[in-house]
């Protein structure tokens, strides 16, 4: 994955499945190939050993969510979670496909687990960028790491560098806004030029929770070259992330507009394209007789008309010409050249 994020290639952009398959692997491998089509360059998943994860409490507390699929919060966590048969079957089919496939350890023991399915990246999540024992877990894997840092300040984001750096140099860090979806005018953009002063060393990127595409290109802009998008099939699905979930449609156009920027934005050099040259001369002036003109005619600007099309003397060399004497007749409407001048 690393050699495919570069700073000088187009934005590689990681469609967030989640949990949005609804505990579904036929949901999850259609999502996974409508992602591909759709052109992103990676399908993420969510990884969380739900036992080890939450306290007895929290594992076994009432969830009446109209998301629910189970009466408990962590019996619906279970219910969305795949087991590593599956996540290999995923995996196969990805690799198939041709797309990166991989996902967000929240745990030890999920690290452990995708490590034995062989995914070849990580991603931190932002509710982790003050869990510094498992950003070194994942640090040590070696594999290169993608770290969100919504709910955080530039000391968090700080001292979750120095954690994982110190261990494994292969870091990301993506700008994020951790709410669900996030209103625009906390998306705060701006602090990818923060990021990207402060880690000049590492490619900076957005974990984008805006309910729309308008936020990557923009990101893009400011130095943004990762992308990381919450994906579904049917925004009306059951699940807490369907609704500010792009569906094929919307991720296609993110897509789109990423892959362009790069192309609008051009080289910078300002100079004439080919493809302007047969329009401007239709449109352009040229320095014209205003009447028919006799030789020994001494040029004066009565004499001339600037008028289209273009391609004889442009109109900033009517200084040039006016007091010459003609050496020749010229027509009405003739083009004027400085070899009709003695």
């Amino acid at each position: 994955m690393n050699k495919k994020i570069i700073l000088d290639n187009l934005p590689f952009v990681i469609a967030e499945i989640g949990h949005n398959h609804q505990g579904s692997i036929e949901t999850a491998k259609k999502m996974i190939k409508e992602a591909k089509l759709c052109g992103a360059s990676a399908v993420k998943l969510q990884k969380r050993s739900n036992k080890n994860l939450y306290t007895d409490e929290m594992y076994n507390s009432i969830y009446n969510s109209e998301n629910s699929y189970a009466p408990t919060y962590g019996k619906h966590r279970d219910y969305l979670e795949f087991d590593k048969e599956q996540y290999l079957d995923l995996k196969h089919y990805s690799d198939e496909l041709g797309i990166i496939f991989f996902s967000t350890p929240f745990d030890f023991e999920s690290v452990e687990f995708l490590e034995n399915v062989g995914v070849p990246c990580y991603k931190i999540a932002s509710a982790d960028i003050t869990n510094t024992p498992l950003q070194e877990k994942i640090a040590e894997t070696g594999k290169p790491v993608i770290l969100s840092t919504g709910a955080s300040e530039l000391d968090d984001v700080k001292r979750a560098y120095d954690v994982i750096t110190k261990k494994n140099e292969n870091l990301y860090i993506l700008h994020c806004t951790a709410s669900y979806p996030a209103d625009i005018e906390d998306m705060n953009l701006n602090c990818i030029k923060t990021l990207i002063k402060n880690f000049p060393k590492n490619i900076i990127g957005l974990s984008d929770h805006e309910n729309g595409i308008d936020a990557a290109s923009i990101a893009f802009l400011l130095g943004a070259r990762i992308f990381e998008k919450h994906f579904t099939l049917n925004r009306a699905w059951k699940g807490t992330d369907q609704s500010f979930s792009l569906e094929p449609t919307g991720l296609k156009k993110l897509i789109r507009n990423l892959e362009r920027i790069p192309k609008m934005l051009g080289s910078g050099e300002k100079r004439v394209l080919e493809k302007e040259r047969a329009p401007i001369k239709k449109m352009a002036k040229s320095i014209v007789a205003a009447n028919n003109l006799k030789i020994n005619s001494i040029i004066d600007l009565k004499d001339i008309a600037f008028k289209s099309p273009g391609g004889g003397l442009a109109p900033y060399f009517r200084d040039k010409i006016l007091g010459k004497k003609l050496k020749k007749n010229i027509k009405k409407d003739e083009l004027i050249k400085f070899e009709d001048f003695y």
